[in-house]
């Protein structure tokens, strides 16, 4: 019986200790609550930033349906008739559009893939072999390029994007870097013109010559495909020059 009192006291004072703790941390709760929100109430503060929220995206479609406004201000303002001078720098803008590679253009060609060498299950290339040995390189890439252009290629583009002459190919391992934008193989070079002297072209080039020494030795993968009809989109990204001449007098 003794021990029995004693189990009972014990948990009569243990639940005494467990409601002062209770109370206590319930206290600094309300408390931190009450200096957080400096004697207001919460509820109505996260209404309140519901509705600064709300605001704040009204002013935002404001302000866009104004600069869309002003936009088509400015755009009508661009196509009215400023100066005989104007219309004339305009036609021969639109003229070297084509030729800026700035515009579509359809017709047949070839479409060239160059891809790594397979890796095991593991995702692993063969041992003792140079992993350089075994990915496609900037210059492999630009072998391509050079003897497109060089077979009479009359647009191109690489990875879906338009070759312009200030386009730079550079890979950084196998990640190929092009108009600040990066793609994995395989990479695609896309041109319109005459198939078979763009084959031929590639068959005489250097550089190909060498890349398919690889192809054979590690299998990396080189395919030449002739497509009938394509289009290749015309440039979109921004055109930097540094420096210009006038041209019209």
């Amino acid at each position: 019986m003794a021990g029995s009192d004693a189990a009972r006291g014990g948990a009569r004072t243990f639940w005494r200790i467990a409601v002062v703790a209770v109370c206590l941390i319930a206290g600094v709760m309300l408390g931190t609550a009450r200096a957080a929100s400096h004697g207001h109430d919460i509820r109505g503060q996260a209404a309140d930033l519901s509705t600064l929220v709300g605001d704040a995206e009204a002013r935002v479609l404001a302000a866009e349906q104004q600069a869309a406004g002003l936009q088509q201000q400015i755009d009508a303002a661009a196509a009215g008739d400023v100066s005989p001078q104007v219309e004339k720098a305009r036609a021969v803008v639109a003229g070297l559009r084509p030729a800026a590679q700035l515009t579509a253009v359809a017709g047949p060609g070839l479409r060239v893939s160059l891809s790594d060498a397979p890796r095991d299950s593991d995702g692993n290339y063969p041992v003792g072999v140079d992993p350089d040995d075994l990915v496609v390189h900037q210059q492999d890439v630009q072998a391509v390029v050079n003897a497109l252009w060089a077979g009479g290629a009359e647009a191109m583009t690489i990875m879906d994007q338009r070759v312009l002459s200030t386009s730079a190919v550079r890979c950084i391992g196998n990640t190929l870097l092009l108009q600040g934008r990066t793609y994995s193989p395989p990479f695609v070079i896309a041109a319109i013109g005459d198939a078979d002297q763009m084959t031929a072209a590639i068959q005489q080039e250097p550089g190909v010559a060498v890349f398919l020494q690889y192809v054979q030795r590690y299998q990396l993968g080189f395919d030449i495909e002739r497509v009938d009809a394509m289009t290749l989109t015309g440039y979109q990204g921004p055109i930097r020059m540094s420096s210009a001449e006038q041209g019209v007098k």
